[in-house]
């Protein structure tokens, strides 16, 4: 074995302790402010529908970033747009804490809005990159950091809220840590592998990567159901106290990094189909305990069971997307997809709990896990082929020393 494979091996370990620590970045920095949401809201005097006006215009930003990084990945690869997406999204999550008026805290969510599509897209192209070098399905595991960092950055905003610190000195708190952690995570990052690159500037997309893209948006909704109102509900509907009503969200998030910690095994062994029929039926379940419970501690238990259904179905619609459109322009069509669900989600399901109640609101978004179930069976399994494969399959990390299982 020669100096360079060594070095591509340990190069690429890097990449994926960098990309993963990137999701978890993301997640803790998306988790602190989501669940001080009733914080914001009680800052600004914000009702229902304001508040999912206002995450509308986020979802605005994170849509239109996805449509460019379309261009953005095809021309400079995941590489360098993540490089510059994840600091200068981490600093602009204090925006929102800054401003003082309504205008300006829609202001600050579409800018935050932007650079966190952009590093949306960008990161799962990185892991999709990562999954063609490798040659094998690792993209539940990088969305596992996702949960990771969104369980930390959750626990540490119940925590705020306990000690009562506002929705102010929280966000800037959390973008002071961020932004270093970000930079630090831009050296690890590895060019596009050589499929990428062939395919870079065609962005050509499948059709079929339209439908991966409603499963994504479904999911998007559903996964986004529970961050934006889950401390809503329980606080003003089961009368929880906030910062015990602060552990919905990451109630869910812990779900879903125990089912992104076994996901790319299971979805190994039974295959991309199966694993989003079951998720379906089981997010079905976990929305039923969430609309009829009785207490605050059985709808937190619900939205755990929900966690567990969402947690494998992102990942699963990047990682197809990734296999059948190598070039970043898929996994970045599929993430605007997914974020026109949360571009939809807030300001639809916020106006539906003004009309009736948040409890209404959860039962309609069960119909989005059932449409997941039904759709994800006309799903190709989206099996993964190495960038650098040999005649007899083996990938260049596995003729390097990597095990490739």
């Amino acid at each position: 074995m020669g100096e360079d494979e060594r070095m591509s091996a340990s190069g690429f370990l890097r990449a994926r302790v960098g990309t993963t620590g990137t999701f978890g970045l993301a997640g803790a920095v998306s988790a602190l402010g989501t669940v001080r949401l009733p914080a914001l809201s009680d800052k600004l005097a914000l009702d229902a529908a304001s508040l999912g006006f206002a995450l509308l215009v986020l979802g605005i930003g994170a849509l239109a970033a996805t449509q460019g990084a379309r261009i953005l990945l095809g021309r400079f690869g995941s590489r360098r747009v993540l490089m510059l997406a994840c600091p200068v999204a981490s600093a602009l999550s204090a925006a929102s804490g800054i401003v003082d008026t309504y205008p300006l805290l829609l202001a600050a969510f579409l800018a935050f809005g932007l650079m966190f599509g952009l590093l949306d897209s960008s990161m799962n192209a990185q892991a999709a990159t990562l999954e063609r070098v490798a040659g094998r399905h690792l993209m539940n595991g990088a969305h596992a950091g996702w949960s990771v960092g969104a369980v930390f950055g959750g626990a540490m905003g119940a925590l705020t809220a306990r000690i009562g610190l506002g929705y102010t000195e929280t966000v800037i708190g959390g973008a002071a840590v961020a932004f270093p952690i970000a930079v630090l995570l831009a050296t690890t990052y590895i060019p596009d592998a050589p499929a990428a690159s062939g395919e870079r500037g065609r962005g050509r997309i499948p059709p079929v990567l339209y439908l991966v893209g409603v499963v994504a948006f479904a999911s998007f909704v559903v996964e986004g159901s529970v961050s934006n109102w889950s401390s809503l509900y329980l606080r003003d509907e089961l009368h929880a106290k906030e910062h015990l009503a602060a552990l919905g969200y990451p109630s869910l998030e812990l779900a879903m990094l125990l089912g992104r910690t076994v996901g790319d095994r299971i979805r190994t062994r039974i295959g991309s189909r199966t694993m989003l029929t079951v998720s379906g039926l089981i997010g079905v379940v976990g929305l039923g305990l969430v609309v009829g419970a009785p207490s605050w501690p059985v709808a937190a238990s619900g939205f755990f069971v929900v966690g567990l259904a969402v947690s494998t179905v992102v990942p699963l619609a990047f990682s197809i997307a990734g296999a059948l459109e190598p070039s970043g322009a898929g996994v970045a069509q599929v993430a605007a997809m997914g974020y026109g669900g949360m571009l939809l989600g807030p300001v639809v399901l916020g106006l539906i709990a003004n009309a009736s109640s948040l409890r209404v609101t959860f039962a309609v978004v069960a119909g989005l896990a059932v449409a997941t179930s039904v759709i994800g069976r006309t799903l190709p399994d989206g099996h993964v082929t190495s960038a650098g494969s040999t005649g007899n399959g083996k990938s260049t990390l596995a003729r390097a020393g990597r095990p490739d299982r």
